[in-house]
């Protein structure tokens, strides 16, 4: 796991509208996480993933990113696919969220994405061999990419669209996995496979060295 320094507190208080949210559920749910989720997966990752929030009954009742909903069904049958996770635990792959507590709604407000960004920002520095990111949802793809340095009129979100960083990195982005994208088949299995197919396929070789202005390609 990544150092325990760059997570939120157990009772991070940057977010007033969030923090509220917490202590309801605290009383209502005592059995659940009800906190911020840390990262989860390999600090010597060479991907990582960006996605939204923890859910209500899953992430923020497990107290693991995308573990207990359906969601993280989708996302750890597809890295299990691509050897890339094995019995539930991530393989060279790294899991963050743009925003740690549970919003209500799975809607986060602007103010509540970048109160969480520096701890994004910050652990995406703490892994050296990272060298693919994917972004699951609009919001992870701003957030990622604010945190990695690039600028967002230059990337625009679409699935599958590809983003080089002004660090070299890759951000690849992806429809989020959420119950909603499955059963309204804006995201189907094919769909989300193609997305580490191709981040495999990048994975592969190094990034060039100077990477210019990121772009999307």
């Amino acid at each position: 796991m990544l150092p325990p320094s760059l997570e939120p507190s157990h009772d991070c208080p940057r977010c007033p509208r969030l923090a509220a949210v917490r202590e309801t559920l605290r009383a209502e749910l005592p059995d659940y996480w009800n906190a911020p989720v840390p990262a989860l997966g390999d600090p010597d990752a060479w991907l990582v993933i960006v996605g939204l929030a923890p859910g209500k009954h899953g992430a923020n009742r497990t107290g693991r990113a995308f573990t207990g909903d359906a969601s993280g069904d989708l996302l750890f049958a597809t890295l299990a696919k691509f050897g890339l996770a094995e019995g539930g635990e991530p393989k060279g792959v790294m899991i963050l969220n743009a925003v740690k507590c549970l919003p209500p709604g799975n809607k986060p407000v602007p103010e509540e994405i970048h109160a969480c960004r520096p701890f994004l920002a910050a652990q995406a520095a703490a892994m050296p061999k990272a060298r693919v990111f994917v972004a699951l949802g609009g919001i992870a793809h701003q957030s990622a990419v604010k945190a990695l340095g690039g600028r967002l009129p230059k990337c625009r979100f679409a699935h599958l669209a590809e983003h080089r960083m002004p660090s070299g990195m890759l951000l690849i982005d992806s429809y989020h996995c959420s119950r909603y994208n499955q059963n309204t088949g804006r995201l189907t299995p094919e769909m989300f496979e193609a997305v580490f197919a191709r981040a495999i396929a990048h994975g592969c070789s190094q990034p060039p060295t100077d990477a210019g202005d990121p772009e999307a390609r």
